[in-house]
């Protein structure tokens, strides 16, 4: 009776195995397709996976958005065309069952020789979102940031594959532009300038070890190495310009996941189904900080442990325009703690320096903001950004003097040595007119107003005095304004 029960066992599993074999798995793609210079939507453009047998395709409605159902999962290649415009092709799209693919895409209208059509299958990765560029830019896709050897996930290492991008150094994704300093680089998210958007970036830098930037909650952003719009004053080197995408605006989705860059949850979906507004919501915690929370000892003090949030909540209504809140932040803090060492791990120690010091750097950045875009008329539209960033960096530094008494004891003596402790404030104000006066010619103009608050104190410790001397102490604000104009008459012909 067992055997019979055991091979009954062993015949049910195998016909679910089979089963499970058998399935089609399938996922949806949606999005949205706009004109790439005045964002109006275009109604009736084909939407076609590559290599699809039967052609799996769709149009997109009066507003622009699309829905393929029942796609093959796997990486796929998407072409999106319209009548009169510049045909894209996105290649090696990831697409899985846990989560829907969510794509906005925006074309650029073409001009038309009446002399001759030529029509060529090509993929242009210098043709950038912002229209206003002629050269020395180019966009970049989310899955180049998956793909690219030694990216991490993270923008700025991927872009040292680029021509003329080096990395500064392994352990950080500072990056050399032309030879410039890695401090000339500006970052700037859905229009406005934002502070060092890194773990452990040192006070006035670019970069950092682990960046608070995920990649999960960015779409197809531009990257500039020189000769940049006038929209970037405030550059030397180069610049990042990154946007948010906004969240499924039909299904609820979860993310979880584990990795290098740490453990990740994530969440997005419809406010309204109706008015197709959602929200977009991310979290991640450092690995390496989550598994000493749990008692993992790994053999150093200095661990290092960050978190960060992301978030997007898009609204867009029929008359009113679309309305869009924003945020980033992140919290790190890292600790080398000679004192908790023994004399015998002192002397055998060489990974941080030789220096008798404990050091506490705590670091934390803040920006949110808010953003509306409104169309004027079909060709014109004028967006507005309204934001408030924050950083601060603490750096607590004393000194650690062993007392000698056992070898394998943990008794030192710690004094106050130095204190470091910067901390700005900026109150951020954009708007930007686009007008698309024709196929071949469009305008852009705007200003941006920053106002800053900062407060940096550096101290040192006397020991004669038992109190700290103040070598810098200083606050105030100030205040930075921008006005641009660009004009571009030189889009491309077929």
């Amino acid at each position: 009776m067992r055997k019979l029960k055991f091979i009954g066992f062993i015949i049910f599993f195998i016909a679910i195995a089979n089963t499970s074999l058998a399935q089609n798995f399938t996922q949806t793609i949606r999005g949205r397709v706009l004109d790439k210079t005045s964002q109006q939507p275009l109604p009736g453009a084909n939407v076609i996976v590559v290599g699809s047998s039967p052609l799996v395709g769709v149009i997109t409605d009066f507003d622009g958005y699309y829905e393929l159902k029942n796609v093959a999962i796997g990486r796929i290649t998407l072409s999106f065309s319209f009548l009169g415009y510049l045909a894209q092709t996105l290649s090696n799209q990831e697409l899985t069952t846990g989560k829907e693919l969510i794509l906005d895409i925006e074309l650029e209208e073409m001009v038309i020789k009446t002399e001759e059509i030529v029509v060529r299958a090509s993929k242009n990765k210098m043709q950038v979102n912002n229209t206003m560029t002629t050269l020395s830019a180019r966009t970049f896709t989310i899955e180049e940031s998956r793909k690219f050897a030694g990216a991490r996930n993270d923008v700025s290492r991927m872009a040292t594959n680029y021509a003329g991008v080096n990395a500064g150094d392994d352990a950080v994704n500072d990056i050399v532009i032309r030879g410039n300093s890695p401090l000339g680089l500006l970052w700037r998210l859905e229009g406005i300038e934002i502070p060092n958007p890194n773990h452990f970036g040192n006070i006035g830098g670019t970069g950092g070890p682990v960046s608070m930037l995920n990649n999960n909650v960015l779409r197809n952003s531009d990257f500039f190495t020189g000769a940049f719009p006038a929209e970037y004053g405030n550059a030397m080197s180069g610049a990042f310009d990154l946007k948010m995408r906004n969240g499924n605006y039909s299904k609820h989705e979860f993310l979880g996941q584990v990795g290098f860059n740490g453990f990740e949850l994530g969440a997005e979906g419809p406010i309204s189904r109706k008015n197709r507004s959602s929200y977009l919501i991310n979290v991640r915690y450092s690995t390496l900080g989550f598994m000493k929370d749990i008692g993992v000892n790994f053999g150093v003090t200095a661990v290092p442990n960050y978190q960060d949030l992301s978030f997007k909540f898009n609204f867009p209504t029929a008359k009113a325009g679309t309305f869009s809140v924003f945020g980033l932040g992140g919290l790190n803090n890292i600790e080398f703690l000679r004192s908790e060492m023994t004399q015998e791990e002192l002397e055998e120690d060489g990974m941080y320096g030789y220096e008798l010091m404990d050091i506490d750097s705590r670091n934390g950045t803040g920006i949110i903001g808010f953003s509306h875009t409104y169309h004027l008329g079909e060709n014109t539209f004028v967006k507005t950004v309204l934001a408030a960033t924050h950083i601060r960096n603490n750096n607590d530094v004393d000194s650690v003097t062993p007392r000698l008494i056992d070898p394998n004891s943990h008794e030192h003596v710690t004094l106050p040595l130095h204190r470091q402790i910067y901390k700005e404030n900026k109150m951020s104000a954009s708007i930007a007119f686009n007008t698309k006066i024709s196929a071949k010619h469009s305008i852009r103009y705007g200003a941006i107003v920053d106002y800053i608050y900062f407060n940096s104190v550096d101290s040192s410790y006397f020991a004669q005095y038992d109190s700290f001397y103040k070598g810098l102490d200083h606050d105030g604000g100030t205040t930075m304004s921008k006005a641009s104009c660009n004009g571009n008459s030189d889009r491309q012909i077929n």
